[in-house]
C-alpha cells in the first residue's frame, strides 16, 4: 500500500513538473525559436530539478545528508528519461509525423514508469 500511495505522489509532483516541462518547451520552441530537441531537454532538466526538490521533501520524505549525491542519482535517472524521451519523440514524430506536443505526452507517461522505479529502488531506497 505504501508503494502505491508513493506512486500517486509521484504522479501528482510529475504533473507539476509536467507543466513546468510543457510550458519550457513550449516558450523555448515557439516563442524564442530553438532547436525542438533542445527546448525539449531545457524544458525536461528545469522540471527534473522542481521533480527532485518536491519528491525528496514531500513524496520519498528523505532525510538522506548526502544531499549532492541523492540529487544527481535522481539527475542520472531523469537524464535517461531524457535520452527515453527524446527517443520516443524522433520516432513518433520523426518517423510517423504524430504532432509533437502528442508525441511528447506519449514519451512522458514511457519516462514516469522509468522514473518511478528507478528512484524509487534507487535514489530514494530507504531500505
Amino acid at each position: 500500500m505504501i508503494f502505491l500511495y508513493k506512486l500517486l505522489k509521484f504522479g501528482i509532483v510529475g504533473i507539476s513538473g509536467m507543466l513546468i516541462d510543457f510550458s519550457i518547451t513550449w516558450i523555448c520552441k515557439d516563442r524564442l525559436r530553438i532547436n525542438k530537441y533542445i527546448a525539449n531537454t531545457i524544458g525536461f532538466l528545469l522540471s527534473a530539478t522542481s521533480n527532485y526538490i518536491l519528491n525528496r521533501i514531500w513524496t520519498f520524505q528523505s532525510h538522506n545528508k548526502e544531499i549532492t549525491r541523492e540529487y544527481v542519482s535522481f539527475l542520472f535517472i531523469s537524464l535517461i528519461g531524457l535520452g527515453l524521451n527524446n527517443l520516443v519523440i524522433y520516432v513518433l514524430h520523426g518517423k510517423f509525423n504524430l504532432n509533437f506536443y502528442k508525441s511528447k505526452i506519449v514519451a512522458t507517461g514511457i519516462v514516469v514508469i522509468w522514473n518511478f522505479l528507478a528512484n524509487y529502488f534507487f535514489t530514494f531506497n530507504q531500505n
